[in-house]
């Protein structure tokens, strides 16, 4: 999951980031509206965090101007704008969620997991197709229930290989959600990685549990692909 935190007070922006990487998440952040706006308007990510005090460009005209274009990319606003109005006025607007400051990062990590999973009508915090299971809040991968240990790039495509079930998912998809904009697209990383998860799987599955769609993308095997 690729996440952008917008906010100018770089302190607060950076320790967020720093804890959501943590979390399992590639991060990205912007201390500027008008500088975020591009970057939102270039980029594909999975959540938004938006401050609303911003210089350049106010996150609200921000959040408005981002619905314009996109409806899908969950934003979670998180501001010291504690009014009622201010609250009505976001959700209005667009945003998916709505936090005061001061906050507590568990909570914050607990909305930002409940929104990205209510994007793939995903209730339980386990992610399950045939015999793999991800634990989304342990960060944590079993086949067959046996605990596999990945490393955090594979944990990533992993999730979101399962959270896009029944469709090939692209190595330039997987480069926009799983990595940050550090990542060069052309390098091998992708495949890397991807090969290193399907060998560590399959030595416990006695299969291998991604198909590789020439063309197209890898996805989980159903049942019937086997």
């Amino acid at each position: 999951m690729r996440l952008l935190i917008v906010e100018d007070e770089k302190q607060m922006c950076d320790t967020v980031a720093r804890s959501l990487y943590a979390a399992g998440y590639e991060v990205d952040t912007c201390y500027d509206g008008a500088e975020a706006l591009e970057c939102i308007l270039a980029e594909n990510y999975d959540l938004i965090v938006l401050d609303l005090n911003l210089p350049g460009m106010d996150g609200m005209d921000l959040l408005k101007e981002l619905r314009k274009e996109n409806e899908e990319t969950k934003v979670l606003i998180l501001s010291a704008r504690g009014q009622i109005a201010d609250k009505v006025e976001g959700l209005d607007a667009g945003a998916n969620d709505y936090m005061e400051k001061p906050f507590h990062l568990q909570e914050l990590e607990a909305r930002i997991r409940s929104l990205t999973r209510r994007k793939f009508v995903q209730k339980d915090v386990c992610l399950e197709s045939g015999g793999i299971k991800f634990d989304t809040i342990k960060r944590e991968a079993y086949a067959n229930g046996t605990l596999v240990s990945l490393t955090r790039k594979e944990n990533g495509i992993l999730e979101y290989l399962l959270l896009h079930l029944g469709r090939p998912v692209s190595q330039e998809e997987l480069i926009e959600h799983v990595w940050d904009a550090s990542v060069d697209s052309f390098s091998g990383s992708i495949r890397v990685h991807m090969s290193s998860l399907r060998r560590k799987l399959r030595a416990v599955l006695g299969y291998d549990p991604i198909l590789n769609k020439v063309g197209e993308g890898y996805q989980i095997r159903e049942e019937s692909d086997r």
